[in-house]
């Protein structure tokens, strides 16, 4: 396990901020977060979850399936560490599953599953605190985690939520730009095709999405693949 004050975490923690930074996507992103996880940390399974606007948590990566059910549980019901963690913008630690008692029901299931060992740490962004996800840390070993990794983690937190905020910043102003050419594109059909100025074109485009409550993308999309408007 690395020690939080030797050169080595800060050579192994430029080296992770450099793969971030070069990673391509979300995916790639939480994908090297995890894996980070089980090289500089006493755990033997990481997972990550990110929150959502409006609806659950989402996995958004796991180095073993065992850790997607340990999610699973907490967000089909809705109670758990990881809730916990995500609502209090607090990092939670057991440390048996066998003796907690916050949380028995899913204890005891974690339990049945092999993990006694369970550290959860939230991803805050910005001054407000925003929580974007958390990222878990589990061990079938009573114990595991002392306070070197509790500190640890919560540096790794600390680069994961830079990482992931910025990777879907980039994604959705991928997905905009995506989307002004699409409009463009639909646009420009119904200019050629009516005979109307650009103005007119979008109007068009606006008013079937609201009148068939579909994203003016969508619209687009569909007019550039079927040379139809939606009906």
């Amino acid at each position: 396990m690395l020690d939080p004050v030797d050169g080595a975490d800060a050579d192994a923690f430029a080296r992770l901020a450099v793969e971030l930074h070069d990673a391509s996507g979300v995916d790639d992103t939480v994908e090297a977060v995890v894996q980070f996880a089980l090289q500089a940390l006493n755990c033997t399974y990481a997972g990550l979850a990110l929150s959502t606007r409006g609806q659950a948590s989402e996995i958004a990566a796991v180095t073993d399936p065992v850790v997607a059910d340990v999610y699973t549980l907490q967000i089909d019901t809705e109670d758990g560490p990881l809730v916990t963690s995500l609502r209090d913008r607090s990092t939670v630690l057991i440390r048996d599953t066998h003796t907690d008692e916050r949380w028995p029901k899913w204890a005891a299931k974690v339990s049945a599953l092999g993990v006694r060992s369970v550290l959860d740490v939230p991803l805050m962004l910005g001054d407000d605190a925003r929580t974007v996800g958390v990222l878990g840390l589990y061990s079938p070993e009573p114990d595991a985690f002392g306070p070197d990794d509790e500190a640890i983690a919560e540096i790794l937190a600390r680069h994961a939520t830079i990482a992931v905020a910025t990777a879907r910043h980039e994604e959705t102003m991928a997905l905009a730009v995506d989307a002004r050419k699409l409009v463009g594109m639909a646009m420009g059909i119904l200019m050629e095709r009516f005979d109307i100025d650009g103005d007119r074109a979008f109007a068009i485009l606006k008013r079937y999405s609201q009148d068939t409550n579909t994203k003016l993308r969508d619209v687009a999309q569909e007019l550039v693949d079927t040379r139809r408007l939606p009906h």
